[in-house]
């Protein structure tokens, strides 16, 4: 009988989930989706080979994330198609200064995660949600939390202070990162395509809805462009990045914002959204002739560049340039409009493979590679709960 994980990664309005084999190379069987959560709730299963196997709807009343987990565990015989399940792992956005790395969840460790909830309001308790449904559940079904914050970790102390009075750095207002399971999962996959730029210095663009980019060295986190919040460094869909915090104290004074106003401008009504008045999609844009679309678009491939700039320094030099996640690993315009203002770094282009979308899209010779790596949170939460649960 086939023994799989589920591998859950729980947002505001959906739970996304992967039934995972559970061994090396960690293959994902069926994945799923329930969105909707709230509105109108509905679930897409769908096989290894991207055909629906399954759809269901619900109706919105009383529908949330505990309800969902319920709904769906028990459609278990049917999801699981004969396989034994022997755990579940979760993406939990933060970790704080305690967890580095992948921890098997009790009930001391889940009040502790819940206190990190401040710190990333918009995710952490969503992300927590699922846990506790199926803690309810099936208390005997093992449960790992695998975090985004851990990756960065291994960043010196000095990369992740900010310049505020110690009081504040002590209670844990600092630098973290995101995107971490993204990252170590590149970081594992460039191994097998570029053994020696794995061991040197690497920039990983994680270019989505959520952007970020990371400077890596022998595969470990040095640098990252998010810090306090998943707010911060590059512009993105619906967020606008790096801001300077006296536009906000700006805002409060003359328009009269509060703190919740301000997180719905931050994270829900600006970045490509905003600057262009159209849409977070960035295959929208590309295909729009409004200019606000061209601006947005051209805002965004700036950020990126200046932050490559950046990452770039502190790392003391560039060996190669990674792009992964949807529009990274999808956009062949914003690629190349990237890697063009990276030539000042040794970085040519190589138009055929960027076309073909790698997974070397540098041309030979250039000082700087450049890559394309699709990158797999699910399976390297997988690979985490084999290593947890041996």
């Amino acid at each position: 009988m086939a023994e799989l994980f589920v591998v859950v990664n729980a947002g505001s309005s959906s739970i996304k989930f992967a039934l995972h084999e559970i061994r090396a190379p960690f293959k994902a069987r069926r994945r799923g989706l329930i969105e909707g959560i709230g509105t109108a709730p509905h679930l897409r299963l769908r096989d290894a080979k991207g055909e629906t196997v399954m759809e269901r709807r619900w109706p919105a009343e009383g529908f949330d994330h505990a309800r969902a987990i319920a709904e769906t565990m028990a459609l278990g015989p049917e999801l699981l198609n004969g396989a034994t399940l022997l755990g579940a792992g979760h993406r939990v956005v933060h970790g704080g200064l305690d967890f580095a790395g992948p921890v098997r969840v009790t009930p001391a460790i889940l009040d502790r995660l819940a206190l990190l909830s401040p710190l990333a309001p918009l995710h952490q308790p969503h992300n927590l949600a699922p846990i506790r449904a199926i803690a309810d559940l099936a208390p005997d079904l093992p449960q790992i939390a695998c975090f985004d914050t851990g990756f960065h970790r291994s960043q010196a102390a000095v990369t992740q202070e900010f310049a505020l009075p110690r009081r504040m750095t002590e209670a844990g207002i600092r630098r973290y990162g995101f995107h971490g399971l993204s990252y170590e999962y590149v970081a594992t996959q460039l191994a097998a395509l570029d053994p020696a730029l794995a061991h040197g210095r690497v920039i990983v663009a994680h270019l989505g809805n959520g952007a970020s980019l990371c400077a890596m060295r022998a595969g470990r986190s040095v640098a990252s462009t998010m810090g306090f919040t998943a707010a911060d460094g590059l512009m993105m869909g619906t967020r606008c990045g790096a801001l300077d915090p006296g536009v906000l104290i700006h805002l409060m004074d003359t328009e009269g914002i509060d703190a919740r106003a301000l997180e719905s401008l931050i994270y829900k009504e600006s970045g490509l959204l905003g600057v262009s008045g159209i849409s977070s999609d960035m295959r929208t844009l590309r295909a729009s002739p409004d200019p606000h679309a061209a601006e947005a678009v051209a805002l965004f491939v700036h950020r990126i560049i200046r932050e490559i700039g950046s990452l770039a320094a502190a790392l003391g030099g560039l060996d190669g340039l990674i792009f992964t996640a949807g529009i990274g690993e999808n956009d062949v315009a914003t690629r190349a409009e990237v890697s063009a203002g990276c030539a000042w770094l040794g970085l040519t282009l190589d138009g055929a493979r960027n076309a073909a979308g790698g997974p070397r899209i540098s041309a030979d010779g250039a000082r700087l590679s450049a890559w394309v790596v699709p990158t797999d949170e699910e399976g390297m939460i997988a690979r985490h709960m084999a290593e947890v649960l041996g």
